[in-house]
């Protein structure tokens, strides 16, 4: 049996800390485009309870990284890439909410809870989360007592 070393530890938690942010406004743009057809600066700051300069900072961002485009003024929406990155974030969230969900935890809690979890699980962690889940379903648990 390996032992990950502390500082291979830290730089996985450092990683998912740099990719959180990333994830959470590509995820929010897609949701605010299937909602409301488009992502205002204005909406995402008051999503996330930030500034409009914040917003410009991290839009800019992900421009940058290929993930969004907008115009000067207008509404900002996702590349592909942003897209294909704003699903995969959408169903690990939606996973972690329904492993919590499985567990008991509120739907309340659970949301809040999968906010922080969903970035910081490793792919092998989220496989064994799907395989519960699903095993839980197949064996029609609502939850586990």
């Amino acid at each position: 049996m390996t032992t990950l070393s502390r500082s291979a530890i830290f730089d996985n938690k450092r990683e998912a800390q740099k990719n959180e942010l990333q994830e959470d406004y590509v995820e929010m743009i897609a949701h605010l485009i299937q909602e409301r057809g488009e992502a205002r600066i204005s909406d995402l700051a008051e999503l996330f309870g930030v500034s409009s300069a914040a917003v410009n900072g991290a839009i800019t961002r992900l421009k940058k990284d290929g993930l969004a485009h907008s115009a000067p003024y207008r509404s900002v929406f996702l590349t592909e890439e942003g897209e294909e990155l704003a699903k995969k974030c959408t169903s690990r969230h939606e996973l972690v909410v329904n492993f919590l969900l499985c567990l008991g935890v509120s739907r309340d809690n659970a949301e809040k809870d999968a906010e922080g979890l969903e970035h910081y699980l490793s792919n092998e962690s989220l496989s064994c989360l799907r395989k519960f889940v699903d095993k839980k379903d197949k064996l029609n648990i609502t939850k586990i007592k």
